[in-house]
């Protein structure tokens, strides 16, 4: 079992993080936190050979993706399904389900046959996402009878956090868990505030960047807070959820122990070491130029909680 210390995280002042949300308006959009990533100088990625090989040599494996890109999803599955035929028999824990909807996803694990069947039960509404990507991971999760875990944040959850404070959200033994009791770090807070900013190709105002950022750090502390309480002796655990979250330098990662952890990218270019233990490049699926969709006008108003970004990888 991995250790479950916390990183330290940097004192920021609460007060001053309370103003911060209660200037935001709008949840995160769900987005921004996909951006791709630019190429950077020593830059890697390749297609993921011996990757399923991998997997099973540690307590946690987090799985990006671009969620809008199909082969990234194939590959991602393929190393998968390649690892549990070898006998890894990890804890799988999904973005794509809200934290509320444990109780649900637990029910239909149980009761359910087919993964159209776990997705009705645990996801009303679809809550979005396009499940023909997910439905083989959750194939394999009751082939292989294997724990579906939800860890996200809702954007009701994220624009509570935004408008009203963490602690809106959550208890102070909550965030002493998270490491979220001083506020986020300054530096990530900066970080996640650039990403914003471009992400929404700079036409967001200042006034909703900072309240955006914070709630993706929320998400992404949730995440690793509920990674941490659930891997145990002999169970590891996989993460399935965008790129922006399994970032090494600001996503979930940063919120677990340094060792034990292999995070992967599955970019549509190559990425900076900084970022992924491994990079699998996958082509680009093909979109329209999100940023000819936003104006100033788009911000005038409250948006949907999925407002444009620049590319749907977080």
């Amino acid at each position: 079992m991995i250790p479950l210390n916390l990183r330290a995280p940097s004192s920021f002042a609460a007060r001053r993080l309370a103003r911060l949300l209660m200037a935001a308006a709008l949840p995160l959009a769900g987005l921004s936190a996909c951006g791709v990533t630019p190429a950077a100088d020593g830059a890697f990625g390749d297609g993921g050979a011996g990757l399923a090989d991998s997997l099973p040599k540690h307590a946690v494996v987090l799985l990006g993706e671009v969620h809008d890109n199909p082969d990234g999803h194939r590959l991602r599955t393929k190393a998968m399904a390649s690892a549990l035929r070898a006998g890894w028999r990890p804890a799988v824990a999904m973005e794509q389900f809200d934290r509320e909807r444990q109780p649900a996803l637990d029910e239909a694990m149980q009761s359910c046959r087919d993964a159209a069947c776990v997705i009705d039960l645990a996801s009303p509404g679809k809550s979005g996402w396009n499940w023909a990507y997910y439905q083989p991971v959750i194939e394999l999760a009751l082939q292989y009878r294997l724990p579906l875990l939800a860890v996200n944040l809702s954007r009701a959850d994220a624009g509570r956090a935004m408008r009203e404070g963490l602690g809106a959200v959550f208890t102070p033994e909550e965030l002493l868990g998270m490491g979220l009791r001083d506020g986020p770090p300054p530096d990530l807070l900066k970080r996640q505030v650039d990403e914003v900013a471009e992400a929404h190709c700079g036409m967001l105002p200042a006034s909703l960047q900072q309240g955006m950022a914070v709630a993706q750090i929320a998400r992404d502390a949730t995440m690793a807070w509920l990674i941490r309480r659930a891997v145990t002796p002999g169970r590891p655990l996989v993460l399935l959820a965008g790129n922006g979250h399994v970032r090494k330098d600001q996503g979930v990662p940063r919120w677990l122990p340094e060792k034990g952890i292999l995070a992967v990218g599955y970019t549509e270019q190559p990425a900076s070491r900084a970022e992924y233990d491994r990079n699998v490049v996958v082509p680009a699926a093909q979109r329209p130029d999100p940023c000819k969709t936003l104006g100033p006008a788009t911000f005038k108003k409250t948006p949907s909680p999925a407002a444009p970004a620049k590319s749907p990888q977080k």
